[in-house]
């Protein structure tokens, strides 16, 4: 009997004030399934940690990439930290490693690309994994809100340089690529 042979699993994850955004990789500029989730109501953080955890059982990732909150990373509201430290601790604790990157650093890596705001980051993306292209939200005008799906970006962009500090742009992950 022939097994399909498993590839290590990334996923990236954005919090953000209306809930999150998540892509999950399978091997580099290969996303498998990406989406925002946006709970209604009171318990926002409560019920974007069940839907992060049964994100976590259905694909059952190998590495979750999230932005990094702390006080050398980037600066967010306390509910969001909270949530991303959360998320970070139930990870860990299921065994999963565990990377973060500021906004900086996804800022330098793009920079190299000529892409410093964040729709530019997005564009430029969206112009590398076509499968995304579809969920690039327009242009924002400085009278609108953020469109949610750009946290697909955001997370999206962890990817990116994440497995740019690979040092190699191979279709897969293997556990012994990460320092342990």
């Amino acid at each position: 009997m022939n097994f399909r042979k498993r590839y290590e699993l990334v996923l990236a994850v954005h919090f953000q004030s209306r809930g999150f955004a998540f892509v999950l990789f399978e091997g580099w500029l290969s996303p498998v399934d990406w989406g925002v989730y946006e709970p209604r109501g009171d318990e926002k953080n409560a019920r974007c940690l069940e839907r992060f955890r049964s994100l976590l059982e259905l694909h059952t990732p190998d590495i979750l990439l999230l932005q990094d909150m702390s006080d050398r990373g980037t600066s967010r509201a306390k509910r969001i930290r909270d949530l991303n430290r959360s998320a970070a601790e139930f990870a860990e604790k299921s065994g999963m490693l565990v990377r973060a990157y500021s906004r900086a650093q996804v800022i330098e890596c793009f920079e190299e690309l000529g892409a410093v705001t964040k729709h530019r980051i997005a564009e430029t993306i969206a112009n590398h994994i076509p499968a995304l292209n579809l969920s690039l939200p327009p242009t924002r005008k400085s009278w609108m809100s953020e469109d949610a799906r750009m946290g697909i970006f955001d997370a999206a962009a962890l990817a990116w340089l994440f497995f740019q500090s690979l040092g190699k742009r191979e279709s897969r992950v293997r556990k012994s690529d990460f320092p342990q």
